[in-house]
């Protein structure tokens, strides 16, 4: 898996790709966000590291673009402007993680293991997402494990997605509710429980790996255990 970095300053670009590449990274690199764009939406990336002010389209905007078109890869996105609400509106825009320049390299580097590796076994593309053997087509809206077609209802089909978007991270029955059928959460209903359910008997139950887990007290969480 290849990184993509997103610079307009020669010299910021070099550096951090002669960094990445001696810790074994493939890198491409961008000198705009029109350029920036046409790459990511080509192949998958295991990330991109993107500087916010750019010419012509800039990072924000870019972001923006990415996640409109499901182009699903950890954005990191780096700039001068390092104020609390110069961070949140990075994330708003759909950025993963926000990194203050000047910085250490090893800081950056850092930032590229935490990112990269909630990602270790998924591949994103504009219109597909894969786990393991769990492949999904966001155009089809078809979904088959071990090359054996699933099939999944709207509601289910909604929450695969959404559970392989976050793979790695716990989330919990309120997030859920919020995201997928977009009301508070009733702790009287077990809706979400009888809908992972129903999920885990068609992705998980003939199948191995196993990917769809409960973590107790917690809530859920899609991850290949090795």
């Amino acid at each position: 898996m290849k990184i993509l970095v997103i610079e307009d300053e020669v010299r910021t670009i070099q550096l951090i790709r002669q960094g990445l590449e001696e810790q074994q990274w493939e890198v491409d690199i961008a000198y705009d966000g029109a350029m920036g764009f046409q790459l990511a939406t080509r192949q998958a990336y295991a990330l991109i590291i993107s500087d916010i002010i750019l010419p012509g389209m800039n990072g924000l905007e870019l972001c923006r673009k990415l996640r409109e078109v499901g182009v699903s890869s950890p954005i990191l996105l780096l700039t001068a402007l390092g104020t609390t609400d110069d961070k949140i509106e990075g994330l708003d825009a759909g950025a993963d993680d926000y990194l203050t320049k000047p910085f250490e390299f090893k800081e950056l580097m850092a930032r590229v293991r935490a990112l990269t590796r909630r990602n270790i076994g998924i591949i994103h593309t504009a219109n597909a997402l894969k786990v393991a053997d769990l492949e999904m087509d966001l155009d089809t809206k078809t979904v088959t494990r071990g090359g054996q077609e699933i099939i999944l209802t709207a509601k289910e089909f909604s929450l695969l997605e959404y559970f392989i978007r976050n793979q790695g991270r716990v989330i919990s029955k309120a997030e859920l509710a919020e995201k997928i059928w977009d009301v508070t959460f009733d702790t009287g209903t077990n809706v979400i429980e009888v809908y992972v359910n129903f999920l885990r008997k068609k992705i998980d139950k003939d199948f191995e790996p196993k990917l769809l887990h409960t973590q107790i007290g917690m809530g859920y969480v899609l991850k290949v255990i090795s």
